[in-house]
């Protein structure tokens, strides 16, 4: 019973603040006291309590590192020119009836390069966004693939920091990892490409705003050196460096051609570092401006706020309850099915894909049976479903970076294929075993 009244006052408060618009922030302090509250009414000292919240903390600690450094990488690829150079050589090959297929390519490449679907749809996304609706494209096929690409690379890029949490949890190779979970989404990978390609010849036939695109060359120094930052990131993760080394690495060639290529001094470099980039520019500003340390603040602190539940779950076993459910439907269904199931329900429930994943981890972790198999059953899951829930941060900021409507979600195909394919073959795998038996 205090249970169900401690979880009902947190959903309360979800909804007040879902209702009201104000940030998911609040409604997470209000969990926290909650929370805390009944541990103290468990009879758990307040120092326990302080422990438990630090435990969940230390989960994410290198996590919150790189959401640092992201902040950084993401505004010097913008400040050195590497985004602009992609883009400009990328559109000089698209084709009106491509483009959202291209869309989905593109935010799939940047989110794999920068680890960061918050940074692909507020670069990339916002860019296609102006394109596509330049030229008569449907903004909800565009919003869509957008959001699809930018989660393509957030599940299984060696930046990203939802694929270190879940190589946290875990304890698995995060190169590994990416290998499954390459394997996992072919399939699907495919079948979004075919949708969406398929939606392109359904939009309009407009042609590309090469004015837009020009802004690039005008501002920028599109040299092949700008693209430097970029391929330090593929090299060095495929050689498996550490990510905080690669990362540092390619903000340190982005700060070296900002200053060399594109003529920034050494204080403007800095402050674009900790505020972001922001050209002078006002139509270059609405395409390019963002990133830096401080745009990284907010989600740092929800992912902050969000880890000290996950310890104080587990200390106190508000959730065990729930857990031998969970167990019976992934006996019933099959491990993927009963985490797809979790996932959305931790989703909806914490609004915030960090503290999904660490939930559904917690509820599910024993079904998949190996370390290996619990990572790739959190990456087609959790990792994934976040974004479609429509009050979850996760798609939110994504959406309302690239400027798309929330009714985009049901048009981002990649997202419902990746969870939808790896349960029909897990219950295909099953259903196999049971009938050799």
């Amino acid at each position: 019973m205090p249970e169900a009244v401690t979880m009902l006052l947190f959903i309360a408060g979800l909804l007040i603040c879902i209702g009201s618009g104000l940030s998911i922030f609040y409604a997470l302090i209000f969990g926290l006291g909650v929370f805390f509250v009944y541990g103290l009414i468990q009879r758990h000292s307040f120092r326990a309590m302080l422990k438990m919240s630090v435990k969940g903390v230390g989960t994410v600690k290198n996590i919150l590192l790189v959401f640092v450094m992201i902040g950084a990488l993401t505004a010097v690829w913008r400040a050195a020119g590497t985004i602009p150079y992609i883009i400009y050589y990328s559109t000089k090959l698209i084709s009106p009836h491509i483009f959202v297929l291209a869309t989905f390519l593109l935010c799939s490449l940047i989110s794999v390069l920068t680890g960061t679907s918050f940074g692909t749809s507020a670069t990339m996304g916002v860019i296609c966004m102006t394109m596509g609706r330049a030229m008569g494209i449907n903004p909800l096929y565009i919003g869509g693939a957008a959001l699809s690409g930018s989660f393509f690379g957030d599940r299984c890029s060696p930046m990203s920091t939802s694929a270190l949490l879940v190589r946290e949890l875990t304890h698995t190779d995060i190169y590994r990892n990416i290998r499954l979970m390459v394997a996992t989404s072919a399939l699907p990978f495919a079948l979004a490409c075919a949708v969406f390609l398929a939606l392109g010849f359904l939009s309009g036939t407009g042609g590309i705003p090469r004015s837009a695109v020009g802004l690039f060359a005008e501002n920028f120094s599109l040299v092949w050196e700008t693209v430097l930052p970029a391929a330090i990131i593929l090299v060095l993760s495929a050689f498996r460096v550490d990510v905080r080394i690669t990362i540092s690495l390619s903000v340190v060639c982005g700060g070296v051609i900002c200053m060399t290529e594109q003529g920034m001094r050494l204080p403007l470099l800095l402050r674009t570092l900790a505020l972001g980039f922001r050209p002078q520019d006002a139509e270059l500003s609405a395409m390019l401006s963002g990133g830096g340390l401080v745009s990284m603040l907010s989600p740092a602190a929800i992912v902050f706020l969000s880890s000290t539940y996950s310890g104080i779950f587990e200390g106190t076993g508000l959730l065990s309850g729930l857990k031998k459910y969970i167990g019976a439907i992934g006996r019933k269904l099959n491990p993927y099915g009963a985490y797809i199931i979790t996932s959305a329900f931790t989703a909806m429930l914490s609004c915030n894909q960090t503290l999904a994943i660490m939930l559904t981890d917690q509820l599910c972790g024993e079904l998949a049976g190996s370390d290996t198999r619990r990572a790739i059953c959190l990456e087609n899951t959790a990792v994934i479903i976040s974004p479609l829930i429509p009050w979850c941060i996760a798609g939110t900021v994504s959406l309302a970076a690239v400027g798309a409507p929330m009714s985009s979600i049901p048009f981002a195909g990649y997202l419902f294929f990746v969870p939808l394919w790896n349960w029909l073959l897990d219950f295909r795998k099953r259903k196999v075993s049971i009938n050799i038996g």
